[in-house]
């Protein structure tokens, strides 16, 4: 007989629960611990996500901010320019006035190609006075009341509906 007293000594089945216990507690560890990790990249792939959205949203945000400068900038461009080319047709509508016969064409031509652009004259006489649309360089007595314009000395334009140049006018009133 043994040395070993019995009900105290390992049996080998007994190591092998041991053994497997232990096996099934890291398992149980492992996959715990997978389930973490899963669930912090799941958060992690979110916050990617949700971060990839704001830039892609900033970026739209951006493009159209640009678009809007370019255009105002082409906008502001060629105001100047017509602006530039008052002159040109406050000579060409003098011309008009002395020979139309001989400057009607080219006048409604130089009209109609700055009209395409955006360039609109203002049709004042007998309208109620607006100062925001002329200058009264002029004052005629009247029937009292409200001042009209009774007659334009200059021409006033618009460009894209804001006041290019104002019309230089003769008030009754």
């Amino acid at each position: 007989m043994s040395d070993v007293p019995t009900g105290t000594s390992p049996t080998g089945d007994d190591a092998l629960d041991a053994v497997a216990q232990e096996a099934e507690q890291a398992f149980d560890a492992a996959e715990l611990a997978l389930e973490v990790d899963v669930e912090a990249l799941l958060v992690e792939r979110e916050q990617f996500r949700d971060h990839a959205l704001r830039v892609a949203a900033d970026f739209e945000n951006f493009r159209k901010r640009a678009a809007a400068q370019q255009s105002a900038e082409i906008e502001r461009a060629t105001g100047k320019l017509a602006e530039a080319l008052l002159p040109l047709l406050d000579a060409c509508e003098a011309a008009f006035v002395q020979h139309p016969a001989e400057v009607e064409p080219l006048f409604n031509l130089l009209l109609a190609e700055l009209k395409k652009q955006g360039l609109e004259a203002m049709h004042l006489l007998e309208q109620p006075f607006d100062p925001n649309l002329a200058d009264a360089v002029l004052h005629e007595p009247g029937e009292g009341g409200e001042p009209v314009v009774a007659e334009v000395l200059r021409s006033g334009y618009t460009w894209k509906g804001r006041v290019l140049r104002p019309a230089m006018v003769k008030v009754r009133g």
